[in-house]
């Protein structure tokens, strides 16, 4: 008996990492949305505005509000693939940013077009992406999925909106875990200041840095923390985008 309870736990642990989460892979389901040319994806709940010219393409995700964590998972990046569906899926795997928010449809039911209704786990991709990891007439697709760090080019980048007293600071191309947690600035005359997340990932600070050189900390879900000193000179203005440093 002992040895049959012993080989019975032995064939379940092997069976639960066969047809489990596979090293992490959780269960999900992905539509799309955008138009062919992704158009439709632009803006979104993160800010990020142009996708193209932020560098994020159309390798991008709506996320249900079981994921999109009230913003906090702006920035993310997730492998996911196709799972289930002999007619429907295509092999391969996409790594997509989560850039937007996939807002639930309480008038529908879960199973019958309330796919980001929590507590469910939704990727809304853009229409080009999903089509390299299923057909386009199969709509809605089971998927696997797991978080992955996120590779950019150049360094983390901090575009500068305002007025006086008021700065709203965008963070974008953040690699790593590439979700922003918490984001602090100084002015060449001035000590750290914490920043607060006005939405997505813009952040604010009501100080008068006009004049100084901008330096930026920058904290992501991980834990680990990236420092851009001086990253915009003193004379920068609103409105201009800046290079920092990069998570490695």
């Amino acid at each position: 008996m002992a040895f049959l309870g012993l080989f019975l736990v032995g064939f379940l642990a092997t069976a639960s990492f066969v047809c489990g989460d596979g090293g992490g892979w959780t269960n999900a389901h992905a539509t799309f949305y955008g138009g062919s040319d992704a158009s439709g994806t632009m803006g979104g709940a993160c800010g990020y505005g142009n996708l193209y010219s932020q560098g994020y393409g159309t390798n991008t995700a709506a996320l249900s509000t079981a994921l999109f964590n009230n913003g906090l998972s702006c920035g993310s990046c997730y492998e996911i693939r196709c799972a289930g569906d002999k007619q429907g899926c295509l092999p391969g795997s996409i790594v997509v940013t989560a850039t937007n928010f996939c807002p639930p449809n309480n008038a529908l039911p879960n199973n019958a077009g309330g796919w980001c209704n929590p507590p469910l786990h939704h990727f809304d991709l853009s229409q080009p992406v999903f089509q390299h990891i299923a057909q386009y007439r199969a709509g809605i697709v089971p998927v696997s999925y797991r978080r992955v760090a996120c590779n950019r080019k150049g360094g983390i980048r901090f575009t500068i909106n305002g007025h006086s007293f008021f700065n709203l600071v965008l963070v974008t191309n953040v690699a790593g875990a590439g979700d922003v947690r918490t984001v602090s600035i100084k002015g060449s005359r001035t000590g750290w200041q914490p920043m607060s997340r006005n939405w997505g990932q813009n952040w604010q600070n009501n100080a008068n840095l006009n004049g100084q050189s901008l330096s930026f900390k920058v904290t992501t879900s991980d834990g680990r923390t990236v420092v851009s000193n001086n990253a915009a000179p003193a004379g920068w203005s609103f409105g201009q985008t800046f290079a920092g440093a990069q998570f490695r």
